[in-house]
C-alpha cells in the first residue's frame, strides 16, 4: 500500500510519530516505521513497509533492527513464506513498559552507576563536598523513582491505570496529611 493510499488519519499519525521520534532520541524514519507497524491490522514485511512509506529497503531494514533492539516489534513468520513479518505488541501498557525498561537500561542505570562512583570518592575541597552533596540528592531522587517504578511495574495494568487516574486525589490526601501532622507545605493541587 503506497503512502498516498494510506488514509489521511494514518498519514498524519505516521508523520507525527516521525517528528516525535527525533525528540525521543530515534530518527524520523524509525519513528515512522514504528507508527505504521503499530496501526497496521496485520504484521507487515519489510517490502510492504518500504512501499507504504516510500523508504528505501535498506533504511527499513536498519529501522527494523533498531526497533527489534528496543524490543518494540515482534518478528513473525507465515507458513510457506520466507519473508519476515513485524508487528507491534497489541497491549499499549506492554509497549510503555518495554520503552521505560529500555530507557532505564540505556540512560538511567549508567547515570546511577556514575553517581554511585562519584559518591564513593573522598571530597578534598569544600567545592567538591558541595558538588558531591548535590550528586547525592540527584542519586537519591533517581533511586527512589526507580524503586517506585519497579513497584508500579509489578502491578496489573488495570491497577496501574487506576493508580494513574488517582493522581489529583493522592495529592489532596497527602496535602491533608501534611496539614494535619504539620508536615511540609506542598503547593495546593490544581483542580
Amino acid at each position: 500500500m503506497p503512502k498516498d493510499t494510506l488514509p489521511a488519519l494514518s498519514r498524519e499519525f505516521i508523520a507525527h510519530f516521525g517528528e516525535m521520534g527525533s525528540k525521543w532520541g530515534i530518527n524520523r524514519t524509525v519513528g515512522q516505521i514504528y507508527a505504521l507497524i503499530f496501526i497496521s491490522e496485520r504484521a507487515l514485511n519489510a517490502d510492504e513497509i518500504a512501499e507504504s512509506l516510500e523508504f528505501s529497503r535498506s533504511n527499513v531494514s536498519m529501522g527494523l533492527k533498531e526497533l527489534q533492539a528496543w524490543r518494540l516489534v515482534r518478528l513473525r513468520h507465515h507458513a510457506g513464506d520466507r519473508r519476515e513479518y513485524f508487528e507491534a505488541p497489541s497491549d499499549v501498557w506492554e509497549i510503555f513498559r518495554v520503552l521505560a525498561e529500555e530507557r532505564r537500561r540505556r540512560e538511567i542505570e549508567p547515570t546511577l552507576s556514575m553517581l554511585r562512583m562519584a559518591l564513593l570518592e573522598e571530597p578534598k575541597t569544600e567545592a567538591e563536598r558541595h558538588a558531591q552533596q548535590r550528586m547525592r540528592e540527584m542519586h537519591d531522587l533517581i533511586d527512589r523513582l526507580m524503586k517506585w517504578f519497579d513497584d508500579v511495574q509489578r502491578l496489573a495494568p488495570e491497577t496501574a491505570m487506576q493508580l494513574m487516574g488517582m493522581g489529583a486525589t493522592v495529592t489532596k490526601v497527602l496535602g491533608l496529611k501534611d496539614r494535619l501532622t504539620g508536615g511540609s507545605k506542598a503547593p495546593k493541587p490544581k483542580e
